[in-house]
């Protein structure tokens, strides 16, 4: 294993040089995305620049993770544009500020989350929901950006379902604008072609960097700054100022808008958090240096900054896996880099602001269509189907419900689907959120027998009785009582092989050769086939 770095003062003197690289070449990244995701947010594009700032220069020094980047979010862009919508009724300026004393009051929660160390509860929610969820942000991401990189008015968008925007995709591209719509394309072969290239010097440069500067200078060609031209498509970004006038924000916390304010309070607090966890865990997986975060002072800390960037005028924020795992790529070593990659971006908005006004509305749009791809890839069907064709059915039913309704009924339709299926399949129902668990210890082994069944709602019970063990020792999990495994207990239980491994213990998982596994994938879910007397202790 590599030397871990040292943190606080020491660290940044140890790690400056490679933090401040790492922090410099994720503000690139960071730059264009958060522009991107305030526009389509609903806020003014320049919020969500000032909104990373405060994830770095801020939020760096209470974070309960060293790698992790915090900033804006294209998985809370959905979550936001609708509250905006919803809450001004029509009116952005006004929505936006009223967003903003529910992202307040959503980030006081987090906080009061983290400081009852509830971030555990993210191994609750199953993966193929979560998943689910994600992709079906990334549809509903692309629904709307695909019009707006082809030059269709934001005004003939207003009001319209993520279904809906799906079926006018002809009509847009039948009365695309031309000029605009070779910008998004441009901007869009940029995104996907520049990947595929093999050459180590343009892996250094962030696509979206270099679809930020082709598109000004198309921009300038195209004179899209001609009002008389373009008409009332208003093809250039409007970056918006540092200005805030705060008499309004608590105005959704009053009469016929609390039904509202308190479905986004819900939102904000329950996607933004599992969102966050979600990275945090993920990235612990990335890093060489092995470290485990504190997922609930991580959290505390996005409450923080939540409250700090909403009281700016900001979005709300999450640790970001992009951004996250660029760091990692980069040699960031500590949350110095984090810290860095806002500093260098309060220095781009000092600086580019001017540039800033020269970005195409459209360039953005392709950045976010490419956000949204990621989130919503192809790949993603195809894993799940690997790990279980069950896994499939809740996934494609979760985005399905999700573009149906919202993101709060679509994770709670994929996780009513993924319990039906498991019963289904032979899960005792009794047996739901409380296995039947016995420890037996002789000397520094400690052999868990699980009986009932080990699925994603008893998977709190069974984590708080691992958490007892004591660090570098053996730990046995015997399922062979257990009459259904799901694949989310499974990849926890993998998880936390490799935690405890790492912590110089033996940790090993017995007795499910008599289960039949749902797929070839080695972590897919197994169901009990030959049923023995089940002794409950």
């Amino acid at each position: 294993m590599h030397h871990v770095p040292t943190t606080g003062l020491k660290g940044l003197k140890e790690n400056w040089q490679s933090d401040l690289l790492s922090g410099f070449l994720v503000s690139l990244i960071a730059l264009p995305l958060s522009l991107g995701i305030a526009s389509a947010s609903n806020f003014p594009p320049i919020m969500g620049v000032m909104t990373a700032i405060v994830g770095g220069i801020i939020v760096a020094f209470f974070a309960g993770s060293e790698p992790t980047i915090k900033g804006p979010a294209a998985g809370l862009i959905v979550i936001v544009a609708g509250a905006v919508e919803e809450l001004g009724r029509g009116n952005l300026e006004l929505g936006w500020k009223l967003a903003l004393g529910v992202i307040i009051v959503a980030g006081a929660l987090q906080v009061l989350l983290g400081l009852l160390k509830v971030a555990k509860l993210a191994d609750f929610f199953p993966l193929a929901a979560v998943h689910g969820m994600l992709a079906a942000i990334g549809v509903i991401i692309m629904s709307k950006q695909l019009h707006l990189a082809v030059g269709i008015s934001p005004a003939e968008l207003k009001g319209k379902e993520p279904l809906e925007l799906i079926e006018m995709v002809p009509h847009s591209l039948a009365h695309m604008e031309w000029h605009v719509a070779l910008i998004g394309l441009v901007s869009l072969a940029i995104l996907f072609g520049l990947p595929m290239i093999k050459n180590n010097l343009l892996k250094k440069v962030p696509p979206a960097l270099i679809v930020l500067i082709v598109s000004i200078f198309m921009g300038l060609g195209f004179h899209l700054s001609d009002v008389h031209e373009y008409g009332n498509i208003k093809p250039l970004v409007n970056p918006g100022e540092f200005s805030l006038k705060v008499n309004a924000i608590f105005g959704a916390w009053s009469g016929d808008l609390l039904p509202i304010a308190f479905k986004y309070l819900a939102m904000f607090t329950l996607i933004g958090s599992l969102e966050s966890l979600l990275t945090g865990k993920a990235i612990d997986l990335l890093d060489p240096f092995k470290r485990k975060s504190n997922l609930s002072k991580d959290l505390t800390a996005v409450g923080i900054g939540n409250m700090v960037s909403a009281v700016l005028g900001g979005l709300p924020m999450i640790s970001e896996v992009a951004r996250s795992s660029a760091n990692l790529t980069n040699g960031g070593k500590t949350r110095w880099s984090n810290f860095f990659h806002g500093l260098f971006l309060l220095f781009f908005v000092v600086v580019l602001t001017p540039f800033i006004k020269m970005v195409p509305v459209a360039a953005l749009s392709a950045m976010l269509i490419a956000v949204g791809f990621r989130l919503a890839n192809p790949k993603e069907f195809r894993h799940m189907y690997h790990i279980g064709k069950e896994q499939l059915v809740v996934f494609v039913v979760t985005i399905i419900a999700t573009l149906a309704t919202d993101l709060l009924i679509g994770i709670a339709v994929g996780i009513a689907v993924e319990f039906l299926i498991q019963v289904i399949l032979g899960m005792p129902v009794k047996y739901m959120f409380s296995p039947v668990i016995s420890v037996d210890t002789t000397g520094k082994s400690h052999v868990m027998t699980v009986r009932g069944a080990a699925v994603f709602t008893n998977y709190l019970s069974i984590k708080k009785h691992l958490d007892r063990l004591p660090l570098g020792e053996e730990v046995v999990i015997d399922l062979e009582h257990a009459l259904y495994v799901d694949h989310t207990v499974m990849e926890n239980l993998h998880n936390y092989k490799r935690d405890y491994l790492s912590n110089g213990g033996q940790f090993t998982v017995v007795n499910i050769d008599e289960h039949k596994p749902l797929s070839e994938h080695p972590l897919a879910a197994r169901r009990k086939t030959k049923v023995t007397t089940m002794a409950t202790r």
